[in-house]
């Protein structure tokens, strides 16, 4: 069934010219937003709980500007099987990688914490352009060996190398093959509930993954966030804020906090670039789980 979905839909779109591939998305938002609804009922009540401030049109404006957005990162994401090296460096701007190269000079391993927000697809493959350092994107495997393998293919055809959750320890092991820069989601939901870090997001209690400080912590790789502009349609921009460059000398959860709380500027600036399909608050804080501030 993969392979069909890939060489009968998914190839043959790719194909298309980005100006046909945004007039594609444009009926992908129609079927998502007004026909199957997909998921509508979880956008609104994230977007209502995020922002009790807004009237319920403006929740409502939110909503749309989001499936947009959304239905041209799922086209985006079909180009990415054969984008050119052209139009990557035309759509997606990589402001300051020199803030990487100064780090890499002291640093053989930098961290640059990110969320699920823009085109992070996109802007990995692009910052995996530069050749200054080599950039690892963790992932977490696909059980369909096929699609796995095309969508590695996909993300590492210009210099990103993919980097399975499941071997993060044995690459810390490893030395590192010149400056090295790994990209870490930070905003996915734990299923263990005590372990992780709990705080305030975008006013409320939210489970944040302790990974990005624990690794960073036990390695000393300093942590940059990385943030993602959509100036328009179809463009990104991805810059650099370092956040922590001496980990170890970092008290207990301010890192995880730092990249939490740039992250949450970064959404309240432009809420509709996040991914506000996913249920973010489905975990309860345990009554022995402090809220940290």
């Amino acid at each position: 069934m993969s392979r069909l979905l890939l060489y009968l839909i998914i190839m043959p779109l790719s194909r298309l010219s980005i100006p046909w591939i945004y007039r594609v998305s444009d009926g992908l938002c129609f079927l998502l937003y007004r026909v199957i609804r997909y998921r509508r009922t979880v956008v609104r009540g994230n977007l209502t709980s995020s922002f009790p401030d807004k009237t319920p049109s403006q929740i409502r404006e939110i909503e749309r500007l989001f499936y947009q957005h959304v239905s041209d990162l799922i086209l985006e994401s079909v180009k990415q099987f054969s984008i050119s090296r052209e139009d990557v460096l035309a759509h997606c701007r990589v402001v300051n990688p020199e803030l990487l190269v100064e780090l890499g000079k002291s640093h053989p391993r930098i961290i640059v914490a990110a969320g699920h927000y823009g085109n992070w697809e996109l802007t990995s493959v692009a910052l995996g352009m530069c050749n200054s350092f080599t950039v690892h994107g963790i992932y977490t495997p696909l059980k369909d060996v096929f699609m796995d393998r095309k969508l590695m293919v996909s993300r590492e055809r210009y210099g990103m190398r993919m980097l399975s959750r499941h071997d993060i320890k044995a690459f810390a092991s490893r030395q590192p093959e010149g400056p090295e820069v790994i990209l870490f989601a930070t905003d996915q939901t734990p299923s263990n509930v005590h372990k992780c870090y709990w705080m305030e997001f975008l006013g409320q209690e939210t489970p944040v993954f302790f990974g990005t400080e624990k690794f960073a912590v036990e390695q000393g790789w300093p942590v940059v966030f990385g943030r993602i502009v959509k100036p328009r349609r179809g463009y990104y921009e991805l810059s650099f804020e370092l956040l922590e460059e001496h980990p170890r000398s970092a008290p207990y959860g301010r890192i995880t906090r730092q990249h939490t709380r740039a992250l949450e500027e970064e959404i309240r600036n432009h809420p509709p670039h996040w991914l506000w399909t996913h249920k973010r608050w489905k975990r309860t804080r345990p009554q022995d789980v402090p809220l940290h501030k």
